[in-house]
């Protein structure tokens, strides 16, 4: 049993860091999403705006809720970014801060 044993907390324990990461991640895209909206909004504290956006993340499960915040934000600014490009910048940015994550643990 001590070999079963070892082997369910291994596996316990990787998906607790699998979850971190993803966690990570995810706040990554979202402040790099946040700092290219405050760009486009004009921003003067782009910083406090990516705050924003990482928070607007803890609403529900998903992107939905980040996607509608940045999506009314522009709207409220005159912005007219089509949605699929809002995604397909969600998409690449996923991309960028999985990379970003991986460089840094691997430092």
């Amino acid at each position: 049993m001590t070999k079963f044993d070892d082997r369910e907390h291994a596996f316990e324990k990787k998906f607790v860091l699998d979850a971190e990461q993803k966690f990570r991640v995810e706040a990554r895209r979202n402040k790099i999403l946040g700092l290219w909206v405050a760009g486009l909004l004009g921003k003067a504290d782009a910083a406090a705006y990516a705050l924003e956006v990482i928070k607007s993340d803890m609403e529900e499960p998903g992107d939905e809720d980040v996607f509608r915040k940045v999506k009314q934000d522009l709207i409220a600014a005159g912005k007219k970014i089509p949605d699929v490009e809002i995604r397909e910048r969600m998409n690449v940015l996923m991309t960028e801060a999985r990379t970003q994550i991986i460089a840094e643990a691997n430092k």
